[in-house]
C-alpha cells in the first residue's frame, strides 16, 4: 500500500529526480515560467514554494539550504534578491499551474508553473522575439 508516501517518482532514480527538480525550480526562478508537463510541475511546486519561505526569512542559514537544494548560487540570490521580498505579504500559494492541454507528439498533459504576483515583463514582448 502507498499510504503516506508522497514523493511522486516521474520514472526516475532519486538522484535524477532531485537533479532534474532543482534544476526546473532555478529554470522557474530565472524565468518566471516554465512549461513542462503537469506531473512534473505538480512535483516542482511544493519545492519552489519551500525555496521562496526560505527566501523570505532571508539568513545566512536559509540561504546554505537553498543553495545546497538548488546547486545554483545565481538562483539563489535572483530569490533572495527580487522573489522572496515580492511574497513579503503573501503568508504562502507563491506558485500557479495553468493547464495547457495536451501535447501532439505523445498526447502527455501540459502545463505552464508560474509565479502568482511576480511582474517581469509581459508575455507577448517574450513571445514576439
Amino acid at each position: 500500500m502507498r499510504h503516506r508516501k508522497k514523493t511522486i517518482k516521474l520514472g526516475r532514480s532519486s538522484s535524477h529526480r532531485e537533479a532534474m527538480l532543482a534544476n526546473m525550480v532555478c529554470s522557474l526562478i530565472n524565468e518566471k515560467r516554465i512549461t513542462t508537463t503537469l506531473p512534473k510541475a505538480r512535483a516542482v511546486r511544493p519545492l519552489a514554494e519551500k525555496m521562496v519561505t526560505l527566501g523570505k526569512r532571508g539568513d545566512l542559514h536559509s540561504r546554505r539550504l537553498a543553495i545546497s537544494r538548488l546547486k545554483s548560487k545565481n538562483a539563489v540570490h535572483t530569490l533572495f534578491a527580487s522573489i522572496a521580498p515580492a511574497f513579503s505579504e503573501r503568508e504562502g500559494g507563491y506558485t500557479r499551474i495553468l493547464k495547457l492541454g495536451t501535447r501532439p507528439s505523445d498526447a502527455s498533459e501540459m502545463a505552464i508553473l508560474e509565479w502568482v504576483d511576480v511582474i517581469d515583463e509581459p508575455v507577448e514582448a517574450t513571445a514576439a522575439e
